[in-house]
Protein backbone atom coordinates (compact mmCIF):
# COMPACT_ATOMS: atom_id res chain seq x y z
CA UNK A 1 0.00 0.00 0.00
CA UNK A 2 1.21 3.53 -0.44
CA UNK A 3 1.23 5.72 2.11
CA UNK A 4 2.15 9.41 1.69
CA UNK A 5 3.68 11.51 4.58
CA UNK A 6 2.13 14.78 5.74
CA UNK A 7 4.56 17.18 4.13
CA UNK A 8 2.90 18.60 1.33
CA UNK A 9 3.19 21.45 -1.18
CA UNK A 10 0.97 23.59 1.28
CA UNK A 11 2.83 23.40 4.18
CA UNK A 12 6.08 24.03 2.88
CA UNK A 13 5.63 25.98 -0.52
CA UNK A 14 6.94 23.21 -2.62
CA UNK A 15 7.46 22.75 -6.53
CA UNK A 16 8.16 18.87 -5.96
CA UNK A 17 6.64 16.30 -3.57
CA UNK A 18 7.48 12.80 -4.14
CA UNK A 19 6.90 10.11 -1.69
CA UNK A 20 7.86 6.49 -1.41
CA UNK A 21 6.44 3.65 1.16
CA UNK A 22 5.78 -0.02 1.51
CA UNK A 23 4.08 -2.11 4.30
CA UNK A 24 4.30 -1.14 7.76
CA UNK A 25 7.01 -2.25 9.97
CA UNK A 26 5.93 -4.38 12.96
CA UNK A 27 6.05 -3.05 16.20
CA UNK A 28 9.88 -3.81 18.09
CA UNK A 29 9.80 -7.12 19.49
CA UNK A 30 7.80 -8.84 16.65
CA UNK A 31 8.54 -10.67 13.97
CA UNK A 32 10.08 -8.55 10.87
CA UNK A 33 9.52 -9.07 7.19
CA UNK A 34 12.69 -9.44 5.54
CA UNK A 35 14.23 -6.21 3.82
CA UNK A 36 14.68 -6.99 0.18
CA UNK A 37 16.20 -5.74 -2.93
CA UNK A 38 16.24 -6.16 -6.16
CA UNK A 39 20.04 -7.27 -7.10
CA UNK A 40 21.87 -4.94 -9.53
CA UNK A 41 22.55 -6.42 -12.65
CA UNK A 42 26.83 -7.04 -13.20
CA UNK A 43 28.29 -4.46 -15.29
CA UNK A 44 31.46 -3.12 -15.54
CA UNK A 45 31.00 -0.28 -13.22
CA UNK A 46 28.80 -1.96 -10.69
CA UNK A 47 30.62 -0.51 -7.40
CA UNK A 48 31.41 -4.26 -5.91
CA UNK A 49 32.18 -2.88 -2.42
CA UNK A 50 29.76 -0.17 -2.39
CA UNK A 51 26.87 -3.18 -3.37
CA UNK A 52 28.41 -5.69 -0.70
CA UNK A 53 28.12 -2.55 2.19
CA UNK A 54 24.72 -2.29 1.36
CA UNK A 55 24.07 -6.09 1.30
CA UNK A 56 25.59 -6.10 4.78
CA UNK A 57 23.45 -3.35 5.85
CA UNK A 58 21.05 -5.11 5.40
CA UNK A 59 21.58 -8.14 6.58
CA UNK A 60 22.69 -7.27 10.10
CA UNK A 61 19.09 -5.08 9.68
CA UNK A 62 17.23 -8.76 8.98
CA UNK A 63 18.82 -9.86 12.32
CA UNK A 64 16.76 -7.46 14.33
CA UNK A 65 12.78 -6.45 15.43
CA UNK A 66 12.53 -3.01 13.52
CA UNK A 67 10.48 -0.64 13.93
CA UNK A 68 8.13 1.92 12.17
CA UNK A 69 9.45 4.49 11.12
CA UNK A 70 9.37 8.42 9.16
CA UNK A 71 11.71 10.04 7.53
CA UNK A 72 12.36 12.72 4.67
CA UNK A 73 15.11 13.22 2.41
CA UNK A 74 15.48 17.06 1.89
CA UNK A 75 16.91 18.07 -2.08
CA UNK A 76 18.30 21.35 -3.13
CA UNK A 77 17.07 20.66 -6.23
CA UNK A 78 15.23 17.45 -7.66
CA UNK A 79 15.98 17.51 -11.67
CA UNK A 80 19.26 17.09 -14.01
CA UNK A 81 22.01 15.69 -11.70
CA UNK A 82 19.59 15.44 -8.43
CA UNK A 83 16.82 13.13 -10.64
CA UNK A 84 18.96 9.87 -10.17
CA UNK A 85 19.15 11.05 -5.91
CA UNK A 86 15.58 10.93 -6.41
CA UNK A 87 15.04 7.83 -7.93
CA UNK A 88 17.00 6.05 -5.39
CA UNK A 89 16.03 7.20 -2.88
CA UNK A 90 12.64 6.77 -3.12
CA UNK A 91 13.61 3.01 -3.95
CA UNK A 92 15.04 2.63 -0.74
CA UNK A 93 11.96 4.09 0.97
CA UNK A 94 10.02 1.01 -0.74
CA UNK A 95 12.80 -1.45 0.39
CA UNK A 96 12.38 -0.20 3.82
CA UNK A 97 8.65 -0.03 3.91
CA UNK A 98 9.06 2.88 5.54
CA UNK A 99 6.87 6.32 5.93
CA UNK A 100 8.93 8.93 4.00
CA UNK A 101 9.00 11.60 1.22
CA UNK A 102 11.86 13.12 -0.80
CA UNK A 103 11.11 16.70 -1.16
CA UNK A 104 12.81 19.27 -3.78
CA UNK A 105 12.01 21.93 -6.07
CA UNK A 106 11.98 20.93 -10.05
CA UNK A 107 13.38 24.99 -10.24
CA UNK A 108 14.63 27.13 -8.23
CA UNK A 109 14.41 30.83 -7.32
CA UNK A 110 17.74 32.24 -8.70
CA UNK A 111 17.48 33.79 -5.62
CA UNK A 112 20.32 31.89 -3.57
CA UNK A 113 19.51 33.44 0.23
CA UNK A 114 15.59 32.46 -0.97
CA UNK A 115 16.53 29.14 -1.94
CA UNK A 116 18.34 28.71 1.33
CA UNK A 117 15.86 29.96 3.59
CA UNK A 118 13.33 27.64 2.07
CA UNK A 119 15.03 24.69 2.95
CA UNK A 120 15.81 26.17 6.16
CA UNK A 121 11.89 26.23 6.38
CA UNK A 122 11.49 22.96 4.88
CA UNK A 123 14.03 21.02 7.92
CA UNK A 124 11.87 22.72 10.27
CA UNK A 125 8.72 21.39 9.01
CA UNK A 126 9.43 17.99 8.35
CA UNK A 127 10.74 17.86 11.88
CA UNK A 128 7.70 19.41 13.53
CA UNK A 129 5.64 17.02 11.82
CA UNK A 130 7.20 13.85 13.30
CA UNK A 131 10.19 13.15 11.25
CA UNK A 132 12.88 10.50 12.77
CA UNK A 133 15.53 10.66 10.65
CA UNK A 134 16.85 13.40 7.81
CA UNK A 135 18.90 12.78 4.82
CA UNK A 136 19.43 16.55 3.66
CA UNK A 137 21.48 17.57 0.59
CA UNK A 138 22.41 21.24 1.87
CA UNK A 139 23.67 24.17 0.00
CA UNK A 140 26.14 25.34 2.90
CA UNK A 141 26.58 25.88 6.55
CA UNK A 142 23.99 28.34 6.59
CA UNK A 143 22.09 25.35 7.05
CA UNK A 144 23.74 24.45 10.19
CA UNK A 145 21.49 26.03 12.92
CA UNK A 146 18.77 24.02 11.16
CA UNK A 147 20.49 21.01 11.27
CA UNK A 148 21.63 21.43 14.84
CA UNK A 149 18.02 21.86 15.74
CA UNK A 150 16.60 18.98 14.21
CA UNK A 151 19.04 17.06 16.12
CA UNK A 152 18.12 18.65 19.78
CA UNK A 153 14.80 17.26 18.40
CA UNK A 154 16.35 14.08 18.68
CA UNK A 155 16.20 13.56 15.15
CA UNK A 156 19.61 12.39 12.99
CA UNK A 157 21.11 14.20 10.06
CA UNK A 158 22.65 12.73 7.45
CA UNK A 159 24.00 14.98 4.82
CA UNK A 160 24.50 13.79 0.68
CA UNK A 161 27.02 15.73 -1.93
CA UNK A 162 27.27 18.50 0.19
CA UNK A 163 28.48 18.76 3.75
CA UNK A 164 27.30 20.68 6.87
CA UNK A 165 31.13 20.49 8.80
CA UNK A 166 30.28 22.38 11.16
CA UNK A 167 26.86 21.17 12.51
CA UNK A 168 26.04 17.94 14.42
CA UNK A 169 24.62 16.10 11.49
CA UNK A 170 25.70 12.44 12.10
CA UNK A 171 27.32 11.30 8.87
CA UNK A 172 28.18 12.60 5.43
CA UNK A 173 27.45 10.62 2.28
CA UNK A 174 29.28 11.58 -1.38
CA UNK A 175 31.94 12.12 -3.35
CA UNK A 176 35.27 13.11 -1.32
CA UNK A 177 36.31 16.29 -3.59
CA UNK A 178 39.31 16.79 -3.35
CA UNK A 179 40.18 13.18 -3.91
CA UNK A 180 38.06 13.65 -6.76
CA UNK A 181 40.15 16.39 -8.11
CA UNK A 182 43.10 14.41 -7.72
CA UNK A 183 41.59 11.66 -9.85
CA UNK A 184 40.79 13.46 -12.71
CA UNK A 185 44.14 15.00 -12.94
CA UNK A 186 45.79 12.01 -13.16
CA UNK A 187 43.21 10.57 -15.94
CA UNK A 188 44.34 13.70 -17.83
CA UNK A 189 48.30 13.20 -17.19
CA UNK A 190 48.02 10.35 -18.98
CA UNK A 191 47.34 12.15 -21.92
CA UNK A 192 49.97 15.18 -21.63
CA UNK A 193 53.03 15.54 -23.55
CA UNK A 194 55.69 15.78 -20.76
CA UNK A 195 56.32 18.71 -18.86
CA UNK A 196 56.21 21.97 -19.59
CA UNK A 197 53.18 23.49 -20.41
CA UNK A 198 49.64 24.99 -18.82
CA UNK A 199 46.59 23.40 -17.83
CA UNK A 200 43.18 25.15 -17.44
CA UNK A 201 40.53 23.86 -15.32
CA UNK A 202 37.38 24.86 -15.45
CA UNK A 203 37.02 24.94 -11.63
CA UNK A 204 36.55 27.12 -8.56
CA UNK A 205 38.11 29.36 -6.09
CA UNK A 206 35.44 30.96 -4.13
CA UNK A 207 35.77 29.75 -0.32
CA UNK A 208 32.25 30.40 -0.10
CA UNK A 209 32.00 26.98 -2.69
CA UNK A 210 33.98 24.68 -0.36
CA UNK A 211 33.19 21.39 -2.10
CA UNK A 212 34.52 23.28 -5.85
CA UNK A 213 37.26 24.70 -4.35
CA UNK A 214 38.84 21.22 -2.36
CA UNK A 215 38.34 19.39 -6.28
CA UNK A 216 39.83 22.45 -7.60
CA UNK A 217 42.79 22.17 -5.67
CA UNK A 218 42.46 18.70 -5.70
CA UNK A 219 43.58 18.43 -8.98
CA UNK A 220 45.83 21.75 -9.47
CA UNK A 221 48.12 20.17 -6.57
CA UNK A 222 48.32 17.23 -8.48
CA UNK A 223 49.52 19.06 -12.00
CA UNK A 224 51.92 21.68 -10.29
CA UNK A 225 53.51 18.48 -8.33
CA UNK A 226 53.79 16.49 -12.28
CA UNK A 227 55.58 20.12 -13.35
CA UNK A 228 52.87 22.13 -15.15
CA UNK A 229 51.32 25.61 -14.81
CA UNK A 230 47.88 25.66 -13.96
CA UNK A 231 45.36 28.66 -14.88
CA UNK A 232 42.27 28.34 -13.23
CA UNK A 233 38.72 29.69 -14.57
CA UNK A 234 36.17 30.68 -12.15
CA UNK A 235 33.17 28.69 -13.17
CA UNK A 236 30.30 31.12 -13.69
CA UNK A 237 26.43 29.86 -13.55
CA UNK A 238 25.04 32.94 -13.76
CA UNK A 239 23.22 33.67 -17.56
CA UNK A 240 25.74 34.39 -20.02
CA UNK A 241 28.66 32.42 -17.94
CA UNK A 242 28.99 30.20 -21.23
CA UNK A 243 30.15 32.88 -23.08
CA UNK A 244 31.97 34.59 -20.31
CA UNK A 245 33.79 31.23 -19.71
CA UNK A 246 34.48 30.44 -23.19
CA UNK A 247 36.17 33.94 -24.13
CA UNK A 248 38.14 33.19 -21.10
CA UNK A 249 39.40 30.16 -21.63
CA UNK A 250 40.12 30.85 -24.60
CA UNK A 251 42.05 33.81 -24.41
CA UNK A 252 44.69 31.45 -22.41
CA UNK A 253 44.53 28.53 -25.25
CA UNK A 254 45.75 31.91 -27.92
CA UNK A 255 48.06 32.80 -25.65
CA UNK A 256 49.69 31.41 -22.57
CA UNK A 257 52.93 30.70 -22.12
CA UNK A 258 54.30 28.04 -21.93
CA UNK A 259 51.30 26.35 -24.14
CA UNK A 260 48.17 24.97 -22.94
CA UNK A 261 48.57 21.11 -23.33
CA UNK A 262 45.33 20.21 -21.68
CA UNK A 263 42.69 21.15 -19.73
CA UNK A 264 40.12 19.46 -17.04
CA UNK A 265 36.26 20.43 -16.64
CA UNK A 266 35.21 19.91 -12.90
CA UNK A 267 31.65 20.21 -12.68
CA UNK A 268 28.76 19.61 -14.62
CA UNK A 269 29.05 22.35 -17.13
CA UNK A 270 32.50 20.58 -17.98
CA UNK A 271 31.79 21.03 -21.99
CA UNK A 272 32.33 24.27 -22.38
CA UNK A 273 36.30 23.40 -22.63
CA UNK A 274 35.45 22.14 -25.71
CA UNK A 275 33.64 25.00 -26.95
CA UNK A 276 36.75 27.09 -25.90
CA UNK A 277 39.22 24.64 -27.91
CA UNK A 278 37.27 24.50 -30.86
CA UNK A 279 36.76 28.32 -30.67
CA UNK A 280 40.47 28.62 -30.29
CA UNK A 281 41.39 26.41 -33.14
CA UNK A 282 42.91 23.58 -30.90
CA UNK A 283 39.72 21.34 -31.07
CA UNK A 284 42.54 18.29 -30.03
CA UNK A 285 43.44 19.63 -26.85
CA UNK A 286 43.22 16.45 -24.37
CA UNK A 287 39.95 17.24 -22.04
CA UNK A 288 38.45 15.11 -19.50
CA UNK A 289 35.38 16.13 -17.43
CA UNK A 290 32.70 15.67 -14.62
CA UNK A 291 29.54 14.32 -14.45
CA UNK A 292 27.70 13.44 -17.28
CA UNK A 293 25.67 16.17 -18.66
CA UNK A 294 23.68 15.33 -22.02
CA UNK A 295 26.26 17.91 -23.75
CA UNK A 296 29.34 16.49 -22.38
CA UNK A 297 28.25 13.10 -23.90
CA UNK A 298 27.97 14.81 -27.10
CA UNK A 299 31.43 15.61 -26.96
CA UNK A 300 32.54 12.42 -25.66
CA UNK A 301 31.09 10.62 -28.68
CA UNK A 302 32.91 13.49 -31.19
CA UNK A 303 36.23 12.59 -29.32
CA UNK A 304 36.58 15.88 -28.29
CA UNK A 305 36.58 15.33 -24.43
CA UNK A 306 38.31 11.71 -23.80
CA UNK A 307 36.74 10.85 -20.34
CA UNK A 308 34.23 12.18 -17.50
CA UNK A 309 34.00 11.68 -14.03
CA UNK A 310 30.75 10.76 -12.55
CA UNK A 311 30.07 11.09 -8.72
CA UNK A 312 27.70 8.37 -8.47
CA UNK A 313 25.09 10.20 -6.79
CA UNK A 314 22.52 7.32 -7.09
CA UNK A 315 24.28 5.47 -4.39
CA UNK A 316 24.33 8.54 -2.43
CA UNK A 317 20.57 8.66 -2.55
CA UNK A 318 20.06 5.00 -1.84
CA UNK A 319 22.80 4.62 0.97
CA UNK A 320 20.93 7.42 3.26
CA UNK A 321 17.04 6.39 3.95
CA UNK A 322 19.23 2.71 4.51
CA UNK A 323 21.66 4.89 6.76
CA UNK A 324 18.89 6.35 8.87
CA UNK A 325 16.92 3.36 8.77
CA UNK A 326 20.20 1.74 10.54
CA UNK A 327 20.40 4.30 13.02
CA UNK A 328 16.95 3.91 14.76
CA UNK A 329 17.01 0.14 14.49
CA UNK A 330 20.83 -0.67 15.48
CA UNK A 331 22.01 2.46 16.41
CA UNK A 332 24.97 4.82 14.63
CA UNK A 333 27.97 2.80 16.37
CA UNK A 334 27.08 -0.46 14.62
CA UNK A 335 25.74 1.37 11.39
CA UNK A 336 28.99 3.44 11.13
CA UNK A 337 30.91 -0.19 11.38
CA UNK A 338 29.05 -1.88 8.55
CA UNK A 339 29.80 1.30 6.25
CA UNK A 340 33.66 1.39 7.41
CA UNK A 341 35.13 -0.25 4.76
CA UNK A 342 33.17 3.08 2.99
CA UNK A 343 34.45 5.53 5.41
CA UNK A 344 37.54 7.66 5.34
CA UNK A 345 36.93 8.77 9.08
CA UNK A 346 34.40 8.82 11.61
CA UNK A 347 31.83 11.21 9.71
CA UNK A 348 32.78 10.65 6.15
CA UNK A 349 31.39 7.61 3.54
CA UNK A 350 32.95 7.71 0.55
CA UNK A 351 30.83 7.00 -2.53
CA UNK A 352 33.64 6.74 -4.85
CA UNK A 353 33.91 8.10 -8.55
CA UNK A 354 33.04 6.51 -11.78
CA UNK A 355 35.78 7.38 -14.51
CA UNK A 356 34.25 6.65 -17.86
CA UNK A 357 36.35 6.57 -21.20
CA UNK A 358 34.67 8.33 -24.18
CA UNK A 359 34.75 4.78 -26.04
CA UNK A 360 32.53 3.46 -22.89
CA UNK A 361 29.88 5.62 -23.23
CA UNK A 362 27.39 2.87 -24.50
CA UNK A 363 28.70 0.82 -21.70
CA UNK A 364 28.12 3.32 -19.06
CA UNK A 365 24.43 4.03 -20.09
CA UNK A 366 24.04 0.16 -19.99
CA UNK A 367 24.67 0.49 -16.34
CA UNK A 368 22.75 3.93 -15.75
CA UNK A 369 19.73 1.91 -17.46
CA UNK A 370 20.14 -0.67 -15.28
CA UNK A 371 19.55 1.32 -12.17
CA UNK A 372 17.37 3.39 -13.51
CA UNK A 373 20.03 6.50 -12.92
CA UNK A 374 19.65 8.38 -16.38
CA UNK A 375 19.77 12.05 -16.07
Amino acid sequence: MMRIGRWGMTALGLTLMTAACGATNPEAGEDATPIKRVPTPPNEFTPVELEATIDDLIAELNKHATQPMQMAIVLKDATGFWAPVVTAANRALGDLGVIGNVIGPISQSGDSDEDEALQNDQIAQVVADGAEGLGLAPFNDIQTDAVDAAVAEGVPVVTLDTDVASSKRALFVGTLDEAAGATAAQTLLAMLPPAPGTVILHGNEDPAWSNGMDRTQGAQGVLEAAGYDVLVRQSTWDDGGDVEDVDWMQAQIETADPPVVGMIGLFNISYRCAIAAEAAGKPDLPIVAFDFDPMTVDYMREGRIKATHTQRQYYQGYLVPYILYGIKNIGLDATRQILAPQMVDDIRVNTGLDVVPADKIDAYNDFLDAIRANQ
